[in-house]
């Protein structure tokens, strides 16, 4: 674990500076968010389940764009992030804008240490469990936050994607990796405004199986599962615009997995 902890502190400093460009930033557009637009994406919208009336636990909410925009669709919401700095913002919006909504900071993996309540929805989306080293570890903390017969769903950049080298279209790291840690000089973000944010990183890639997997083997039924060739954001280097909100990413003319969605029910 002691290697785990320089991974997630390094992590942990990128994203509060991340957090600090991307407030400002076009691709967030938190005036827009500010004067009602929701920040979530088309396919989320499309295949989560009714959220009015429950209660809802977001993992990894960044500074609670997502979180904000399931409160308004009236959820009882909660959002954790390891970022102190997301999560002071996400508190601030939430003041600023009279949404009610719960922030907390916790890695995920150890959140059961603060947070004991069960959800009747856990959701978590886009980048997430990239910066996660154990698959097995998230499943059990997604397991135990959920009330028997509660809903899981999440909307993932595919692993593939993370295959490869943008610049020059070559693949650049395994599929299955193991559990092995891959680092990158962070020069900069996926966002404008970002420059000069140059931070070390650490991730891991998780295989759809892998995933599937240990959601299953915590008790979570895998009851929907989808894969998409675009996501809904411009927010990898040499992406294409196919159409609105749907941004693919091409090797020979074609466009590879971008996204896949998991829905479960915890038995």
């Amino acid at each position: 674990m002691e290697n785990n902890n320089t991974y997630f502190e390094a992590n942990k400093k990128l994203w509060d500076a991340r957090t600090e460009a991307h407030i400002d930033s076009k691709f967030y557009d938190l005036e827009g968010f500010k004067k009602g637009n929701t920040a979530l994406g088309p396919i989320v919208l499309e295949e989560m389940p009714e959220v009015s009336g429950k209660s809802l636990l977001h993992l990894q909410c960044h500074f609670g764009l997502d979180t904000l925009s399931f409160a308004r669709m009236g959820a009882t919401v909660t959002g954790v992030d390891l970022s102190t700095k997301s999560i002071e913002t996400a508190q601030s919006l939430s003041k600023e804008l009279n949404i009610a909504a719960t922030f907390i900071e916790s890695n995920i993996i150890m959140m059961d240490q603060v947070i004991q309540d069960q959800f009747d929805i856990v959701y978590t989306s886009y980048g997430a469990i990239c910066w996660l080293p154990d698959i097995n570890q998230w499943a059990e903390q997604v397991a135990k936050r959920l009330k028997p017969g509660g809903m899981f769903y999440m909307a993932e950049f595919h692993p593939y994607l993370y295959m490869w080298e943008w610049k020059d279209q070559q693949i650049a790291f395994p599929y299955f990796s193991k559990g092995k840690a891959f680092h990158e000089l962070s020069e900069g973000s996926y966002t404008d405004g970002s420059e000069g944010v140059k931070f070390d990183e650490y991730f891991w890639i998780h295989g759809v199986a892998d995933v599937q997997n240990a959601l299953r083997n915590n008790g979570i039924q895998v009851i929907g599962f989808n894969e998409y060739d675009y996501n809904p954001y411009p927010c990898f280097e040499g992406i294409r615009k196919r159409a609105e909100q749907e941004y693919v990413y091409e090797v020979n003319g074609h466009a590879i997995p971008a996204v896949f969605t998991v829905l479960g029910r915890k038995e």
